[in-house]
């Protein structure tokens, strides 16, 4: 299945939710994905665009450094075994701790996830981009962040694809990167939830075709937001 530069007309719903009071009137895109589609990337060339990008895995590595906001928090929760010598959150092993007890990875969202959103939210509020652009990996399996965003932006490739791009990138075994993958929103859960889908599984200047054609329909959107 290819897909190219699509979308579909919003419909009232956590996709297409008005901007909240809470932010200035500017368009805000969500941009998903599942692991080893290529998010970074994207995200990257439309920043290169002028989109003020607010990358919510970005916020999470900042609250979790050393002597950052919820590292008491965590220890308080988990114990030392999960922060590093430095003072930061060991991400593997905090990883390895979740990965399989769903209460343990709700007691951290518990902990990371209103810190993430008030900082993303902030962020937000003080964009000076064309239009901003929210990056949240979980966008799909957190049920669209109803309010936060205008429109949702899929990275879609296909599995095979991204299996092949996580074993070279983290060196994971297959069986673990498929783990990974069952635990993650399906692919065709992403595509229903999108209002546009960019085509990550093919070569690079079909990619930069696909942000170009998106960015001159948000920059244009964002300006009619505006006025």
């Amino acid at each position: 299945m290819s897909h190219g530069p699509s979308h579909r007309p919003s419909t009232p719903g956590a996709s297409s939710a008005r901007v909240p009071a809470a932010r200035p009137r500017r368009l805000v895109v969500g941009l998903t994905g599942g692991i080893g589609s290529g998010k970074s990337t994207v995200a990257d060339l439309f920043a290169a665009r002028g989109a003020a990008i607010v990358d919510t895995d970005a916020i999470a590595h900042e609250l979790t450094a050393p002597g950052s906001a919820a590292i008491d928090a965590i220890r308080a929760e988990f114990g030392d075994g999960v922060i590093r010598a430095d003072g930061a959150l060991d991400r593997d092993a905090m990883r390895e701790r979740v990965f399989d007890d769903p209460a343990a990875r709700q007691r951290l969202e518990a902990i990371l996830h209103p810190m993430i959103r008030a900082e993303s939210q902030r962020r937000l509020a003080a964009a000076e981009g064309a239009y901003a652009m929210l990056v949240v990996p979980l966008l799909v399996e957190s049920g669209g962040r109803a309010g936060d965003v205008d429109r949702v932006l899929v990275v879609d490739c296909p599995t095979g694809v991204q299996i092949e791009r996580v074993m070279r990138r983290n060196g994971l075994s297959r069986e673990r990167v498929a783990t990974i993958l069952g635990a993650q929103a399906s692919r065709a859960q992403r595509l229903a939830a999108a209002d546009d889908v960019i085509d990550n599984g093919g070569a690079a200047d079909a990619l930069d075709a696909q942000v170009e054609a998106l960015h001159r329909r948000y920059a244009q959107a964002d300006r009619c937001e505006s006025s």
